[in-house]
């Protein structure tokens, strides 16, 4: 896991540190709005759909945990049974192939 120290970091404000909170909100605003996004948008919705679409490409829930720097696995865990709720919808194909023979 890549751990950026406070030089390192990927988004620095014009002034070289770190953009505040409400920086933050008006950039992810700004940017739904230029998308034309007519809902409310805000930054933890990229953070859940971060760690959603991570679990879904089968990213371990440990590594997760980390990389949103959760303190319990138990917090992290929200995140799967987000994923898990699209699980039946999963079709076996083994199963589609049976239904063809029958």
């Amino acid at each position: 896991m890549v751990v950026f120290k406070y030089s390192q970091r990927p988004c620095q404000g014009s002034n070289g540190k770190k953009y505040s909170g409400s920086s933050v909100v008006k950039i992810v605003q700004r940017a739904a709005s230029r998308a034309r996004i007519r809902e409310r948008v805000i930054p933890h919705m990229l953070r859940h759909s971060l760690a959603t679409h991570l679990l879904e490409d089968g990213v371990d829930l440990r590594q997760i945990q980390i990389l949103l720097g959760h303190n319990s696995i138990k917090t992290t865990e929200v995140y799967a049974h987000v994923a898990v709720k699209g699980m039946n919808k999963i079709k076996n194909p083994i199963d589609l192939m049976l239904t063809q023979w029958i």
